[in-house]
């Protein structure tokens, strides 16, 4: 389950992870962690990142130019 997980998910635990100097598996772990206890809540917060995470890949790698399509 755990090498689904990393291979499938968006990658914001370890790119926090790596920005922060902390093992992603810990950051997982506290994300699990805070879910449970807040009922979910940090997905949303979660999905935020993740987003934000491909929109800042497009723009940077110059596939997509979004100032085109205002």
């Amino acid at each position: 389950m755990r090498y689904f997980v990393e291979l499938h998910a968006f990658g914001v635990c370890s790119a926090i992870g790596e920005k922060l100097g902390i093992a992603s598996a810990k950051i997982r772990m506290w994300f699990i962690y805070i879910s449970f206890l807040t009922l979910g809540s940090p997905l949303i917060l979660y999905m935020i990142l993740a987003f934000w995470m491909r929109i800042k890949k497009y723009i940077l790698l110059g596939k997509r130019n979004p100032h085109k399509y205002f």
